[in-house]
């Protein structure tokens, strides 16, 4: 587990674009279960692709899109562990990774977006690649 001193801006960087932040697995079960249109879930972490790309990236795809989801919610790896465990079961047949983005549909997965998409590729192309989707799904 992180220290939360850590993490708070990690957090924040989410939460001030909007996000809900999902803390434990009942919040998430209640976030994805009776769910309907679309949802993004963002697994947040500490690393640097997160930051440098998987944030930043999902930011600019739901503020710049022409279209969003209706819903934006997080959890954060290696923090909220129970909630994490919780969205990853919404999440299969896909393997645990984290940062990881996650479109729902009427409470369907749709669309994931791995760890390695998300190494080595800027925040624009993530916006870009979402921005993609969302125009299929949302």
């Amino acid at each position: 587990m992180y220290p939360e001193h850590l993490v708070a801006p990690m957090r924040a960087d989410l939460t001030v674009a909007g996000f809900q932040e999902l803390k434990n697995a009942e919040e998430v079960t209640q976030y994805l279960s009776a769910q309907k249109g679309t949802a993004l879930l963002v697994v947040n972490s500490v690393c640097g692709c997160a930051a440098g790309a998987a944030r930043p990236g999902v930011k600019l795809a739901v503020s710049q899109g022409s279209k969003s989801p209706e819903q934006l919610a997080t959890v954060f790896a290696g923090v909220d562990q129970d909630a994490v465990a919780k969205a990853r079961e919404f999440m299969l047949p896909y393997p645990p990774s984290s940062p990881s983005i996650a479109l729902f549909k009427d409470g369907e997965l749709v669309h994931f977006v791995e760890r390695h998409h998300i190494e080595g590729r800027t925040a624009q192309m993530i916006a870009a690649h979402l921005a993609e989707v969302f125009e299929e799904y949302c």
